[in-house]
């Protein structure tokens, strides 16, 4: 079985904020808190223990 290759970079834009570059294109990212939220309508939320929940927030 052969796994797939994926492409991605970040770039820091300031004390919060990336903008990540994919094979499927570029979104922007920032972090408040515990939560970060990207252009594309992601959400990722670090939660105690080592776990974290993500989601959409649109």
């Amino acid at each position: 079985m052969l796994m797939g290759l994926q492409y991605r970079s970040r770039k820091k834009t300031g004390k919060n904020s990336w903008i990540n570059v994919s094979g499927s294109g570029a979104s922007m990212s920032t972090k408040v808190g515990p939560v970060t939220f990207n252009s594309r309508g992601g959400m990722w939320v670090n939660l105690p223990g080592g776990f974290n929940f993500r989601g959409r927030w649109r």
